[in-house]
């Protein structure tokens, strides 16, 4: 249960950020959908091979290449799913630094409600 409400939660977080942020496309809810399955299947699979590729440029970045890490997983994601779009890397970098940050609030959210 809890998978499927933050299924849902990036879900909504995805098409809003779509139509806030420039360069970032979203055709509807279930190519929304579909973006966070495969963003999940992504992250759990394909990141962290990547973070180990790119070991030293991370530490010698003290972490920061963690964010170019993250947009080319929504990069990636854009060229996988066919209804959602973006217009380069740097319309990536943003929309993965503020859909983390978004994220990052409503789960902390959801943890608290269900905690209580």
């Amino acid at each position: 249960m809890n998978f499927i409400i933050r299924l849902l939660v990036t879900t909504l977080i995805v098409v809003i950020l779509a139509n806030i942020l420039p360069g970032v496309t979203v055709d509807g809810f279930t190519s929304g959908l579909w973006v966070a399955v495969v963003m999940g299947i992504l992250n759990m699979f394909l990141k962290p091979l990547l973070v180990f590729l790119t070991l030293p440029a991370t530490i010698i970045t003290l972490g920061l290449f963690l964010f170019v890490i993250n947009a080319v997983i929504i990069m990636l994601c854009s060229y996988f799913v066919g209804g959602f779009h973006v217009n380069g890397f740097w319309s990536a970098l943003l929309f993965s630094v503020v859909l983390t940050f978004v994220q990052s609030i409503l789960n902390g959210f959801l943890e608290k409600k269900q905690a209580q």
